[in-house]
């Protein structure tokens, strides 16, 4: 078996860099590549080319509740966050938006990262047992 090989540096990112670029890039809405782009999995992009910012989050984030008002949807909003470097500043940039907006949002009680399959599951047991109760 080969020898693992570390990844050189010009393949690593600045996370700080990526993070200061997050809160501080303002997209311009005119211009379709700083777009939001969804992904199979969620929005798509990076800060340090003006497609993952804080405008983007607070924007979705105000869209869902808005969303949510106007459909009359008033149970939890189950939010997780991963690994990624720009998943725990947008987290508590969605979370700071949504309860702002008067959405209760269901987070990890420990804190801690959340994988996709863990939402779905509580989003099914909380459906399975508010049906229970109706």
């Amino acid at each position: 078996m080969p020898e693992p090989r570390r990844p050189t540096p010009d393949m690593l990112i600045d996370v700080d860099q990526l993070l200061r670029a997050y809160h501080d890039e303002h997209p311009d809405p005119r211009n379709p590549a700083q777009a939001v782009s969804f992904g199979t999995s969620g929005h798509r992009g990076t800060s340090l080319e003006g497609t993952f910012t804080e405008d983007h989050i607070v924007a979705i984030s105000a869209a869902i509740a808005h969303y949510r008002a106007g459909q009359d949807i008033t149970g939890p909003l189950f939010i997780g966050r991963d690994t990624h470097a720009l998943s725990e500043p947008a987290f508590r940039t969605a979370v700071e938006v949504l309860v702002a907006h008067g959405v209760q949002v269901a987070v990890d009680a420990d804190d801690g990262y959340t994988p996709t399959p863990a939402i779905s599951h509580a989003i099914l047991t909380h459906n399975s047992e508010s049906a229970a109760h109706d």
